[in-house]
């Protein structure tokens, strides 16, 4: 591998990186005499200004850990609920049905993320953030979602609001 590959991946991810929202914890529910506990993040779009995104998932005891091994893993059960905070500023955002990844954490060592993607529905005037699980081997049908609608909001959009 040449050296300016090399210099080009680590450029791309450093940006990948600087793009990605990050969480605050802002609560942690005790659900059991496990240990296990259900955690709520906030995550501010870093895209889009003006919307914030709480999300949940189920986070491991370690008493729960060693009575049902799979000690490197949490489950991929999540939720988010994403409402508008602020005036909604909208800066370049991907609007490709595949939409944009806008938060990722790890729900195991290596092998399971819990992602947030943003998704922009044209016709309709709608951010779309989908909270799903992504896992090395196998995909999973775990997931949650939530809109801003933006008809009839005062939208400030930075590239100038796209066609539908």
């Amino acid at each position: 591998m040449s050296r300016s590959f090399r210099i080009s991946m680590l450029a791309g991810l450093a940006a990948l990186v600087t793009t990605l929202a990050h969480a605050e914890t802002v609560g942690e529910v005790g659900v059991d005499w496990l240990g296990n506990d259900i955690i709520v993040d906030a995550v501010s779009d870093p895209k889009v200004k003006g919307v914030t995104c709480h999300v949940t998932y189920f986070d491991r005891g370690v008493i729960d850990r060693l009575k049902n091994g799979n000690w490197f893993e949490d489950p991929s059960n999540n939720s988010i609920a994403c409402r508008q905070t602020g005036p909604i500023e909208i800066g370049d955002i991907e609007l490709s049905k595949e939409g944009e990844e806008v938060f990722r954490s790890g729900l195991s060592l290596i092998w399971k993320d819990l992602l947030v993607t943003r998704i922009y529905d044209r016709k309709n005037d709608t951010l779309i953030y989908l909270a799903h699980s992504r896992e090395l081997t196998d995909g999973s049908a775990k997931m949650s979602i939530t809109t801003i609608p933006l008809y009839g909001q005062t939208v400030n959009w930075q590239e100038g609001k796209p066609a539908p």
